[in-house]
């Protein structure tokens, strides 16, 4: 089940808005470093699952086909550029740039309004024992052929 707190997809790009709280900052109420990752993870969770990757689903299928699955984020590329401060408003953009093999690379920004605050690139691995297990077909399917997907992602490959 999906709500409006998922956001949506539109143009290829998940928008998830985000509400700055009191927790979400550091002494002199500027967002805390540390709650942009909280923000983006909550984009990235919203973004599968308005795909119809319901994780926790996914993973109990996982487990059966390959015991000990993860998702982790294997890396992460952050550039800070301006603060944001409690009770902005903010939007968690969320595009897929790669899918291949046994990851996902995935383009985040956090914009309030027109400024970008906050840009990453995330890699997310799929990891089982010692082995990394490829991305699921319908995972996979979703992010590449989506109708309003990203030419990048649908042009590569899947090995």
């Amino acid at each position: 089940m999906t709500s409006a707190l998922d956001g949506e997809i539109r143009d290829g790009r998940h928008i998830q808005p985000v509400r700055v709280y009191y927790e979400d900052t550091d002494f002199s109420g500027v967002v805390y470093h540390a709650s942009y990752l909280r923000f983006m993870e909550r984009g990235r969770t919203n973004y599968l699952r308005l795909l119809g990757a319901d994780q926790r689903a996914l993973f109990e299928e996982m487990a059966k086909e390959t015991p000990g699955f993860a998702f982790v984020v294997r890396a992460m590329q952050l550039d800070f550029r301006k603060p944001a401060r409690m009770d902005d408003l903010l939007e968690v953009v969320t595009t897929p740039s790669e899918v291949k093999g046994a990851s996902i690379v995935l383009h985040q920004r956090v914009n309030r309004g027109n400024e970008t605050l906050v840009e990453a690139t995330v890699q997310v691995a799929f990891v089982s024992g010692s082995r990394p297990p490829a991305v699921s077909d319908p995972l996979s399917t979703a992010l590449k052929e989506r109708p309003d997907a990203s030419v990048e992602s649908q042009a590569r490959p899947s090995l």
